[in-house]
C-alpha cells in the first residue's frame, strides 16, 4: 500500500486507523469530519489517540491543540502542539474560547468571499483539537458554571467547525449524558469504542440500537486492546482492531515532527 509519510502528507489525505476483522485497512478522511472516542482504561483508546496525533504532526497543513488533565497521555506529543492544556480549567476555557474566535473570524471572510470549505494550507491550517479525557473539563474541575461553558464552547466548536477546518477529537471513558450531553454526541461524524462494561454503555458511544442489532461492545476481546467498532464511512459499525504504537515508535516520531515544525524541544 502507497502512503505519504513526511511533509508531503495533507489533513486532506485518509488517516490510517487499524485493520477490520477481514484485514483491510481501515482509513478515514478527518477533514470535514469530527470523531468522538469511548472505552474502558486498557480498551485501546489513548492507542489510538497517539496514532492520529503521529499522523497528524506530520501534517504541514494542520496544527495541534492537546487537553490532557493526567498530563501523561498527551506528553509526548507537547513539542508538536501549539497549545498543550493540562488540568487547568481557566486555560481549558481560553483556548476553546480562541478556537470559537478564530472560527468566527474564518466563516466571516469565507462568507464576504463566498466560499462554503476552507481548504487547509501552511498559511491558514486546519486546527486539530485533542481532548484525552473530556470528563475532567465537563464534569469534574472548575464550578458548575465553568463546566457548563467549556461543554457549551465544545458543542459550538463541533457543530460548526467542519467548514471552518477546526477537527475536535475528543475522548471518553463513558460517553453517558452527564459528560457527553446528547446534544453534544449527535453531532460527532464518527464514533469509536473500545471494550464496554454494559450494552447500554456501548449503545451509548455508537448509538441506541446498535447493541441489540449485533454490534455490542461489551463483547469485545478484553484481552486484546484496540478491539473496536467504528462507525464512520457506512451504514453500520465496522469491527476494528486499533493501530498501535510503543512507547519508543511515538517519542521517534514526535522528535521528527517538532524538528519538521520548527518547535525546539522541552528541556
Amino acid at each position: 500500500m502507497n502512503i505519504a509519510l513526511g511533509p508531503v502528507m495533507s489533513i486532506t489525505d485518509p488517516i490510517y486507523l487499524g485493520r477490520s476483522a477481514s484485514n483491510d485497512a481501515v482509513n478515514v478522511t478527518m477533514y470535514g469530519k469530527n470523531l468522538l472516542l469511548n472505552g474502558e482504561p486498557g480498551s485501546g483508546k489513548s492507542g489510538l489517540i497517539n496514532n492520529i496525533i503521529a499522523q497528524v504532526s506530520l501534517m504541514p497543513d494542520a496544527r495541534l491543540l492537546g487537553f490532557d488533565p493526567k498530563l501523561v497521555e498527551l506528553m509526548p506529543w507537547t513539542d508538536v502542539m501549539d497549545v498543550f492544556v493540562g488540568p487547568e480549567m481557566r486555560k481549558a476555557l481560553q483556548t476553546v474560547l480562541w478556537i470559537q474566535k478564530l472560527m468566527d473570524r474564518r466563516y466571516d471572510w469565507m462568507s464576504r468571499n463566498r466560499i462554503r470549505k476552507l481548504i487547509p494550507t501552511t498559511e491558514e491550517p486546519a486546527w486539530v483539537l485533542i481532548v484525552d479525557e473530556l470528563a475532567y473539563y465537563t464534569s469534574v474541575a472548575g464550578s458548575r458554571l465553568e463546566q457548563e461553558l467549556f461543554t457549551s464552547l465544545i458543542r459550538d466548536i463541533v457543530a460548526r467547525g467542519r467548514a471552518a477546518a477546526i477537527i475536535p477529537v475528543v475522548g471518553t471513558q463513558r460517553a453517558s449524558f452527564d459528560i457527553v450531553p446528547t446534544a453534544l454526541r449527535d453531532l460527532f461524524a464518527y464514533r469509536w469504542t473500545g471494550r464496554a462494561t454494559t450494552p447500554g454503555s456501548s449503545d451509548v458511544a455508537l448509538g441506541a440500537g446498535w447493541a441489540e442489532a449485533g454490534y455490542n461492545a461489551m463483547h469485545l476481546d478484553p484481552k486484546k486492546p484496540g478491539d473496536s467498532f467504528l462507525l464512520a464511512e457506512g451504514n453500520a459499525p465496522q469491527r476494528m482492531r486499533a493501530a498501535w504504537m510503543t512507547d519508543a515508535e511515538v517519542q521517534t516520531v514526535a522528535a521528527f515532527a517538532a524538528q519538521l515544525r520548527g518547535h525546539p524541544a522541552s528541556a
